[in-house]
């Protein structure tokens, strides 16, 4: 092998040791509509996402998208002052989640349940546009 091959090789056993940046939830999804999620907002992901759990184990968080609201992405234009929105308004507190079936007719999507979330009385998607974050994500 040419010293060439090694690097490469190195290189690859390097990238398949270290472990993926994920989020921490864990939690199992809820498969049907209608379902409730309720706990303290342990974690949010990103602009229109976040983890809610009854425990501090992330092995029971469930990672919610929000079905009433489509954050920019993350780091594009708008997309961290959408996750520093959501920060603001969910982090650390009590949210009831009702899961609901996206575009496709199914509830999970790709990690996560589709769900509207409460916090209080107000819908957080509501919550977010009246930090005046604008919608656009994909």
């Amino acid at each position: 092998m040419t010293s060439g091959h090694l690097i490469f090789a190195a290189s690859i056993a390097a990238c398949l040791s270290t472990p993926a940046l994920a989020d921490p939830c864990e939690g199992r999804l809820p498969t049907q509509a209608g379902a409730e999620i309720s706990g303290i907002v342990r974690y949010v992901g990103d602009g229109d996402s976040l983890c809610v759990g009854k425990t501090a184990d992330p092995d029971e968080w469930i990672e919610i998208r929000l079905s009433d609201f489509n954050a920019p992405e993350l780091y594009g234009p708008g997309g961290g002052a959408a996750k520093a929105a959501l920060v603001r308004v969910a982090l650390h507190h009590a949210a009831v989640c009702i899961t609901e079936a996206g575009r496709n007719g199914r509830v999970v999507s790709f990690d996560r349940v589709i769900a509207r979330c409460r916090i209080g009385h107000r819908n957080v998607g509501d919550l977010l546009r009246a930090e005046g974050i604008a919608e656009g994500g994909d």
